[in-house]
């Protein structure tokens, strides 16, 4: 495929990265845009650190969060290929601590009003259909992962110790029966630590980071790289952003200083969100995942299971489970993969596009998406969260789309 990209309508990608970035609605913008393994559009303005004007710049190191999911699934595929695994495999046929299941009866009132279920699979992991949840959705469980401090950030206490901890909690829903985006890929992770016998960041480091040459993408921000790492903004007038939805107007706060960071020394690694990384670094395994599983220097996985994951795994879209979180991608037009969305009707998700598009996006207002169609990638970041601030992602690939000639 050659190059189709306006050179003109690819400025109009610049100057709406610049607004945003004047307007003080976003502290940074990166844009990348690769097509049939070729640059058509690098672009980078902002901050890393507004307060001194640091210019955030190609090789600044930023926190992926939830672009992180994509990665942890593609280390299940590789033991799913070796023959290791099954993607209907009950998870506590590994992990034990997930042994007699209960989840919340239809309108309980208390997390005591549950019934038996089997435990999730690994599938229902990986598409977010194994009842587990995050702790700022609506619901009882949520509350009780609120309440009990359960979570996956960099100091959460170990990535075993929260497992444990979120086995002891009945499911939001019998698995199987709903959509409900949630921390199964945490699990998922736990899973890969217990069956390759080492910790998460030193099975990707060996499995997938490694051998794609993503050098700057770790789960701690190296000393020699703390000079590069972003601070981490959000709206200033917008503290319920999760559940209010977009905000209106402008200006930002720090929330937190690349130097103060748990992330210089994490003690949970999060197969769910706790990847930081450069934007190229990200760019290398989008187009390794785009060319079928091959990057630069290594495979990480073979043609055929690449198209198993960018398939829609659901019975349907999102929408069509009833999804009750927050979600800033569409549920209507979109289906769900293994790791990520995948669009089924661009017209019914309203933003331009191609059926078997595959994305996924970070709460910090990172975002990809993959165009098996058009042979294009894209890897857009910057350090807002939370990532439901600004319509950030159709704006983009609207933009995208209309630089095509």
């Amino acid at each position: 495929m050659t190059n189709v990209f306006d050179p003109e309508r690819l400025d109009r990608i610049r100057q709406w990265a610049n607004a945003l970035v004047d307007a003080e609605k976003l502290p940074s913008a990166g844009v990348l845009i690769w097509q049939d393994g070729r640059e058509q559009l690098a672009h980078f303005c902002g901050f890393q650190r507004v307060e001194d004007q640091t210019p955030f710049q190609r090789d600044t190191v930023a926190r992926i969060y939830s672009m992180t999911k994509p990665i942890t699934t593609v280390g299940i595929m590789q033991f799913v290929e070796r023959g290791l695994l099954t993607l209907d495999t009950r998870i506590d046929q590994i992990l034990p601590e997930f042994s007699n299941m209960t989840a919340l009866a239809p309108g309980a009132n208390n997390l005591n009003d549950s019934i038996p279920v089997r435990a999730p699979t690994i599938h229902e992991l990986l598409v977010h259909t194994g009842g587990l949840s995050y702790s700022f959705n609506e619901g009882l469980v949520p509350k009780a992962m609120a309440s009990g401090r359960l979570g996956f950030g960099p100091r959460a206490g170990g990535l075993a110790e929260q497992v444990e901890k979120l086995a002891r909690l009945p499911l939001a829903f019998e698995p199987g029966t709903k959509w409900e985006y949630g921390v199964g890929i945490d699990v998922a992770g736990r899973i890969l630590e217990v069956m390759s016998g080492r910790t998460l960041e030193a099975y990707f480091q060996r499995e997938i980071l490694g051998p794609l040459g993503m050098d700057d993408t770790s789960f701690a921000v190296r000393a020699d790289q703390l000079t590069r790492f972003s601070d981490l903004y959000m709206p200033s007038h917008a503290q319920d952003s999760f559940v209010s939805g977009r905000v209106s107007q402008a200006g930002l706060k720090r929330v937190e200083r690349a130097e103060r960071s748990h992330y210089q020394d994490p003690d949970t690694y999060s197969g769910g969100g706790g990847l930081v990384g450069t934007i190229d670094d990200y760019m290398r395994f989008v187009e390794a995942m785009r060319r079928q599983g091959q990057g630069e220097y290594a495979r990480i996985l073979a043609p055929a299971t690449v198209a198993f994951m960018l398939q829609n795994h659901l019975a349907g879209d999102i929408s069509d489970f009833g999804p009750m979180s927050f979600s800033e991608e569409p549920t209507t037009g979109m289906g769900f993969g293994l790791g990520g969305a995948v669009v089924t009707s661009p017209a019914r998700m309203q933003v331009p596009g191609n059926v078997g598009d595959f994305s996924w996006g970070g709460m910090a207002s990172t975002c990809f998406w993959m165009d098996p169609t058009l042979a294009l990638s894209v890897v857009f970041f910057t350090q807002l969260t939370p990532s439901s601030a600004y319509a950030i992602r159709p704006q983009l690939k609207a933009l995208v789309h209309a630089a095509l000639a």
